[in-house]
């Protein structure tokens, strides 16, 4: 078995990405007809870098973003997710080896404003960074949400 790569490895890796492709069938009802882009992870890590301290994104605005760069109806949510995802575990690795400037991946909430606890560190260190930036996280039955979102969010 081989050496697992890092997730700054994975980061790395475009794996022939960026794609533009028809929207595909599955998609089509929900997004119309048109093309999709299926991004590259590191086009999703300078997304996620664009969100300045205060501010906040979804998912929907950096996929946006990325389909706007592409001239495409939309961008893949799917792989948007896990890459925004590897670019969190990235900028973890960088912060434990001495990094002061990392991706700021706590800024990117799920849509409806909710706090990623799959984002290194969980919840609790993700409200911890956003709290420190000054947002009020709530609490609402099993998830977490940052108050007022709407207003924060940064036009990508």
């Amino acid at each position: 078995m081989g050496k697992r790569k890092s997730w700054t490895e994975r980061l790395a890796d475009d794996k022939n990405l960026p794609l533009v492709k028809p929207i595909p069938p599955k998609m089509v009802k929900r997004s119309g007809q048109g093309t999709m882009v299926v991004p590259a992870p590191r086009e999703v890590d300078a997304a996620i870098k664009t969100v300045r301290k205060r501010k906040l994104a979804t998912a929907r605005e950096i996929a946006g973003l990325i389909a706007r760069r592409h001239g495409t109806t939309v961008c893949c949510p799917v792989t948007t997710g896990i890459f925004a995802w590897i670019a969190a575990h990235a900028a973890h690795e960088a912060e434990l080896i001495g990094r002061k400037a990392i991706t700021p991946y706590w800024r990117v909430l799920k849509n409806g404003g909710e706090l990623n606890g799959k984002y290194p560190g969980g919840l609790s260190d993700v409200k911890q960074r956003l709290e420190a930036e000054g947002h009020v996280v709530v609490r609402q039955g099993q998830r977490y949400l940052v108050k007022d979102y709407e207003k924060k969010l940064v036009a990508i």
